[in-house]
């Protein structure tokens, strides 16, 4: 149940991300029009492509930096599942793993296929001009590893069999 539970989360959260940047990259266009205003300031379309980490760190060397990335984000994803499998964390854990494991993939999709991750979701709000552009795999990749935080624990979830608490 517990890996049933990751991957249905993650299969999910890679669909709505891929779904998303073919929506707005291929059927908008913003691979060439470069902005598209939907709800100034507060939610902008603009194209980046990160061919590095968060904020484009790491992204010199881009080719090589590519297969580095796309192998670390594949070992990640591997070490959750399996790690969230053996130790049979609580649904939250789950969930968590599944998100994280799912916007790494739709990012490994991204750079197997562009060469970088597509970056869109522009938002901005109160005075403050945000210029990071942003997917929805990274929004599950960061709500996954503090949910990994706050819902793991080295304690065995009640519900748990016996020999697995």
């Amino acid at each position: 149940m517990a890996t049933r539970r990751v991957l249905t989360t993650g299969l999910a959260v890679l669909a709505a991300d891929q779904i998303s940047k073919i929506a707005v990259v291929h059927l908008m266009d913003l691979k060439t029009l470069l902005a598209i205003d939907v709800w100034p300031p507060y939610l902008n379309f603009r194209m980046a492509w990160n061919y590095g980490i968060n904020f484009g760190l790491f992204s010199n060397s881009a080719d090589l930096m590519r297969w580095v990335l796309v192998a670390v984000a594949l070992a990640i994803s591997a070490w959750v599942i399996l790690w969230l499998h053996r130790d049979n964390q609580g649904r939250m854990a789950q969930i968590s793993g599944g998100l994280l494991v799912g916007g790494a993939i739709g990012n490994v999709i991204d750079r197997i296929a562009y060469g970088a991750v597509a970056d869109f979701l522009n938002m901005s709000c109160c005075g403050f001009s945000n210029p990071y552009s942003f997917n929805i795999a990274d929004i599950a990749i960061f709500a996954g590893a503090i949910g990994l935080i706050v819902f793991t624990s080295s304690q065995k979830p009640a519900d748990a069999p016996p020999e697995n608490r």
